[in-house]
C-alpha cells in the first residue's frame, strides 16, 4: 500500500480525477446558467455589446442539441472518474476498494460537480452563462455528430410507442412564461395588481375577439336619417357620444356615421351664409362618412392595427349574415389593457361594483365577466359569455326571475332585479 501511494502513477491518477471534477463541475453549471438564464437580459447585454451574451443566445436556439452535448461531457468524465477511483482504491483496499469508490465519488460528485457549480450558476445565471458560451459552443461543435445520432436514435425509439416530437416546438411558450413570472411576481408583493392586469391583458389581444368587448346592438343610440335637421341636432347634443350611426328605414340599414364636430361646422356654416330658411332642406347624409363594418370574429389586436391603419376609432360589428351586433371603438380596445376610461361625458353608475350589509357584491348584469375577475382576481369562466347576466343564464339553462339563487364555480348568485328578460343587477358572494 505504501508503494502504490509513494508511486508517481497514483498521483498522476489522483490528479486526473480531480481535473475530471472540475470538468463535471464545470459542465454541471453550465448546463444550470444556459437553461435558466433570462433570454430577454442575454438580448439587453448581447445590444450592449457583450459577445458572451450574444454566444449564449446562439447556442441555446437549438435546446436539443445543447443539452445533449452537455450531458454527454457530463456523463463521459463521471463515469471516466469514477473508473480511476474504483481502479486507485481497488489497489489501496483489495475488494473493498469498489465500495469505498461507489462512497467517495457519491460525495464528491454530489458536492462538488452537481451542488456546489449549480447553486452558484442558479445565483448569478446570466453572468455564468455569458463566461461559459464560448467553451460550451465548442464542446456543441466536437460532440454534435454523436449528439445528432443519439437524437435520431431516441425519436426512432418514441417513435415505435406511438410518441411524435417536433423539434421546433419551445419548451416554454413565452407567454405563459411572462404570466407565470407576473403571477408570481404579484403573490409575492412584487409586481403591482394594475401593473400585472396592463401586460395580462395586452398579450391577451390577440386571444380575444371583438364580440367579446363591443357594445351589443340593444345600446347603440342611432340616429335616423328621416328626422328633421333641426331633431337630429337636438338628438346628438343631447347625447354623451360624438359618433353616432345613421341610419334609414330599418336600424340594421346603417347608411353612415355622423361626427358631431361635422354636423356642427356643416350647419355653421350654413348659418354663417345667412341661408337659415336652408335648414330645413339641410341633408345629414353628405356629411355622414362611410360606415366601417368588421366580422365579430376579429381579434382585438388586430383590429386595433386596423383602427392605426385606417385613422379611424370607430366600426360596426357583424355576424355571419351580416346582421349588426354592436360596435366597438379603440377606447373599448385600450380600456382592455389599462381599465375603465371615463371622462366627464360618461355617465355614472354604469358597471358599478357595490358591497351590500352581508358582503356580497352587487352588479349590473350587463359587466363583463373580464371587468369582474380583474377587480377582485376570481376565477370565473368567460368562455360560454361575455356578461355576468350571460353566465347565469348559460349555468341556469333558463331565464330566471326576480329572487331567484344559483351556485356555480363556487360562487352564489342571486337575481336582484329584472328588465324584461335582461338581467339588471345580481348579488354576488364568494361560497
Amino acid at each position: 500500500m505504501e508503494s502504490t501511494v509513494s508511486d508517481a502513477a497514483f498521483w498522476l491518477t489522483a490528479a486526473a480525477i480531480l481535473v475530471l471534477l472540475v470538468l463535471s463541475g464545470f459542465f454541471s453549471g453550465s448546463e444550470t446558467a444556459l437553461t435558466a438564464s433570462s433570454r430577454g437580459k442575454l438580448r439587453s447585454a448581447a445590444d450592449k455589446g457583450s459577445g458572451g451574451a450574444q454566444r449564449a443566445l446562439d447556442i441555446t436556439e437549438d435546446s436539443e442539441r445543447l443539452i445533449g452535448s452537455i450531458l454527454l461531457g457530463n456523463n463521459v468524465v463521471n463515469i471516466l472518474a469514477t473508473s480511476l477511483a474504483t481502479a486507485v482504491l481497488t489497489q489501496l483496499f483489495g475488494q473493498n476498494g469498489v465500495a469505498a469508490a461507489t462512497l467517495i465519488m457519491t460525495l464528491l460528485v454530489l458536492i462538488f460537480a452537481e451542488v456546489l457549480p449549480k447553486t452558484f450558476a442558479i445565483t448569478y445565471p446570466e453572468t455564468v452563462a455569458a463566461r461559459v458560451a464560448g467553451p460550451i459552443s465548442f464542446v456543441v461543435l466536437v460532440f454534435s455528430p454523436v449528439v445528432t445520432a443519439v437524437r435520431y436514435l431516441v425519436r426512432g425509439v418514441l417513435f415505435l410507442f406511438g410518441v411524435r416530437t417536433d423539434p421546433d416546438s419551445h419548451i416554454l411558450a413565452v407567454r405563459e412564461e411572462i404570466a407565470g413570472a407576473l403571477q408570481i411576481g404579484h403573490s409575492e408583493g412584487i409586481v403591482q395588481k394594475e401593473d400585472r392586469d396592463r401586460i395580462l391583458g395586452a398579450l391577451d389581444l390577440n386571444e380575444r375577439a371583438v364580440e367579446e368587448v363591443m357594445l351589443h346592438r340593444s345600446g347603440i343610440e342611432m340616429i335616423d336619417a328621416s328626422l328633421p335637421p333641426e331633431e337630429i341636432l337636438d338628438l346628438i347634443l343631447q347625447s354623451q357620444h360624438t359618433r353616432l350611426p345613421l341610419f334609414r328605414d330599418d336600424q340594421e340599414n346603417i347608411i353612415g356615421v355622423i361626427h358631431a364636430k361635422d354636423l356642427l361646422r356643416a350647419m355653421h356654416k350654413l348659418l354663417a351664409g345667412g341661408n337659415a330658411k336652408g335648414l330645413a332642406d339641410f341633408d345629414v347624409t353628405k356629411v355622414a362618412m362611410p360606415p366601417y363594418f368588421i366580422p365579430e370574429t376579429t381579434t382585438l389586436d388586430d383590429q386595433m392595427r386596423n383602427f392605426l391603419k385606417r385613422k379611424t376609432h370607430f366600426a360596426l360589428v357583424v355576424d355571419e349574415y351580416g346582421g349588426l351586433e354592436g360596435l366597438i371603438t379603440l377606447e373599448d380596445i385600450l380600456e382592455e389593457i389599462v381599465g375603465e376610461i371615463a371622462d366627464e361625458f360618461d355617465e355614472d353608475g354604469g358597471d358599478v361594483i357595490s358591497t351590500a350589509s352581508d358582503g356580497s357584491y352587487v352588479v349590473d348584469g350587463g359587466m363583463t365577466i373580464r371587468d369582474l375577475n380583474r377587480a377582485h382576481d376570481w376565477n370565473l369562466p368567460d368562455d360560454e359569455a361575455n356578461t355576468v347576466a350571460g353566465l347565469v343564464i348559460h349555468e341556469a339553462q333558463m331565464i330566471p326571475v326576480k329572487g331567484q339563487v344559483f351556485s356555480f364555480h363556487g360562487f352564489r348568485f342571486e337575481v336582484v332585479a329584472k328588465e324584461q328578460n335582461r338581467i339588471a343587477t345580481l348579488k354576488i358572494r364568494r361560497l
